[in-house]
């Protein structure tokens, strides 16, 4: 029989505790509500005693939220514990987290306790926990770097006390995969427990080994792991649920283990996360990064042309992405543009698609990314027609309020080559909004910014009259129209041209669907300027 491993999501608590991604009372609540839906085993709700605030988000899902197991974290201190239960009383599945530093380094310089004291304290604050909750899990903090004889000793102390779980940390992501997988085999042999009791992981990426330390773990015998939603965690974060749970989905000829995620979901947290703390996954960040299903060589577009197998080990829908993506730009090749021009509509001739192509690697070589609504532009002026020409900012301007109540203007000119130059002034409570707001107006299309992603790239220094930086503003946007998302793309020397600029590539996308969705059926949508997100 295939074992089932326990997935505790600790997003809500340690990697809430990352600089950058603390969250309020109502963002624990919607995460929580995701990882839910996600189907994760238990979540880490929080720690009671960190803070009035906390202990009200962990009170707050314990009775609303349905499914999960739900946690809070405690210090080996009756106070600690008892604000736990306090917190969790409404939850109809609780878990209290004990934890307590087994390391000699945390014995001497932290605690300073002796391994005589250190034992005592887990018998006795585990058995506390334990008059308050059924489910108890007690961490050995820092049991990578404790003796292994007494971390033998210790959690055979917690599962003699009460635990239900025994956690073994790489609290400084010290270990590697086969220490890890080492570790874990001896202790299951050795430590005294009930069949019942089980063993847990909890791995730090500081070396960039914690999912695969989470993995040898699995291999050594442990039957918990756990992780945050996009690896979020102290210092260089936790284990990746996602990366847990899709290798051990797709390689489970490997592992020999599964879990009871909805895969389905992940993309669903990720996002879910990043819009709560405002911080994204990187771009190349396995299974929830946007370049995840994304292909813009040549030679990888054709062979997932062909069929997807070639260069994808899993499915982008088994995940909640909606397609694989094939990038156009400046590495594409002929094969992708023709599949994009047939899924657009456009039958070109030998002649025109040379145009084309050729037009197409021009611009790709000056902007990048080439979407959905530069890739129609082009298509049509190789047909020799004007029907998808894009607007692009002529001029934004923004006045000021003179009143504390009122709301700033903005004057926005969009010039289109063949409507030729269009005015448009807008008012909102903020100089961007009016801005966008007066770009809606022109092309006729109601969006919501989403998200802005701005990187500014310094260049170097000039002299006019003083020192001056020259730098770019790259801006990459996400918008919602129609209940779709679709991606602009801008560049600029100041924010606000930037901004204003990709929103308007972003609408001209949205435009570039609907017109040629029209025309043509559905098109895939991952392809043409939809937000990833």
């Amino acid at each position: 029989m295939t074992a089932q491993i326990t997935i505790f999501d600790t997003s809500l608590r340690d990697g809430e505790q990352a600089p950058g991604f603390s969250m309020n009372e109502a963002g624990k609540l919607k995460m929580a509500a995701a990882l839910a839906a996600l189907n994760v085993d238990v979540i880490e709700a929080g720690f009671a005693a960190a803070s009035p605030g906390d202990a009200r988000a962990i009170a707050r899902i314990a009775a609303e939220i349905e499914g999960p197991r739900i946690c809070s974290l405690a210090r080996a201190s009756s106070t600690d514990i008892d604000a736990a239960a306090e917190a969790l009383k409404a939850a109809p599945k609780k878990r209290i987290h004990v934890f307590l530093g087994t390391s000699p380094v945390h014995r001497e310089f932290k605690l300073k306790m002796t391994p005589a004291q250190i034992l005592t304290a887990i018998a006795d604050m585990v058995a506390h926990a334990r008059s308050h909750c059924e489910d108890v899990e007690f961490s050995a903090e820092d049991a990578i770097r404790t003796e292994p004889g007494f971390l033998v000793e210790a959690l055979s102390t917690a599962a003699a006390a009460g635990a239900t779980t025994l956690n073994v940390p790489d609290t400084v992501g010290y270990a590697t995969p086969e220490e890890m997988f080492e570790l874990f085999r001896m202790l299951t042999k050795k430590v005294s427990r009930s069949n019942d009791v089980i063993f847990s992981a909890h791995c730090h990426d500081d070396l960039g080994l914690a999912v695969a330390n989470s993995l040898a773990a699995i291999r050594g015998g442990a039957r918990q792991v756990e992780c945050t939603v996009n690896g979020i965690g102290e210092r260089a974060g936790n284990a990746a649920l996602e990366d847990i749970v899709m290798a051990i989905r797709t390689r489970r000829d490997a592992t020999g283990v599964t879990t009871a995620i909805d895969t389905t979901q992940i993309m669903n947290a990720s996002r879910t996360l990043s819009r709560i703390t405002s911080m994204h996954p990187p771009r190349n960040k396995a299974i929830v990064g946007a370049n995840a299903f994304a292909h813009e060589a040549g030679i990888h577009q054709h062979g997932m042309l062909m069929n997807r197998e070639t260069y994808e080990i899993m499915k982008p829908e088994d995940v909640g992405w909606p397609a694989s993506s094939l990038v156009l730009g400046k590495h594409s090749g002929r094969h992708a543009l023709a599949a994009r021009a047939a899924e657009l509509g456009f039958a070109l001739d030998d002649d025109a698609f040379a145009a084309a192509f050729a037009e197409f690697k021009r611009v790709a070589d000056e902007i990048g990314t080439v979407d959905t609504a530069r890739m129609a532009a082009i298509f049509s002026r190789a047909q020799g027609a004007a029907d998808d020409e894009m607007w692009t900012l002529s001029r934004v301007e923004i006045r000021a309020p003179l009143a504390s109540d009122a709301h700033p203007v903005a004057r926005v000119e969009l010039h289109h080559p063949r409507r030729g130059r269009v005015t448009d002034i807008a008012a909102a409570p903020g100089a961007m909004d009016a801005a966008f707001l007066a770009v809606s107006h022109i092309l006729d299309v109601d969006a919501s910014v989403e998200s802005i992603d701005m990187r500014y790239v310094a260049a170097e220094a000039g002299e006019t009259g003083g020192k001056v930086q020259i730098a770019d503003v790259l801006i990459e946007m996400s918008v919602s129209s129609s209940g779709e998302s679709f991606t602009g793309r801008a560049r600029n020397r100041d924010i606000l041209p930037a901004c204003v600029s990709a929103y308007i590539d972003a609408l001209c996308n949205a435009s570039a669907v609907t017109r040629h969705r029209a025309r043509r059926g559905p098109i895939n949508l991952a392809a043409s300027g939809v937000a990833a997100e």
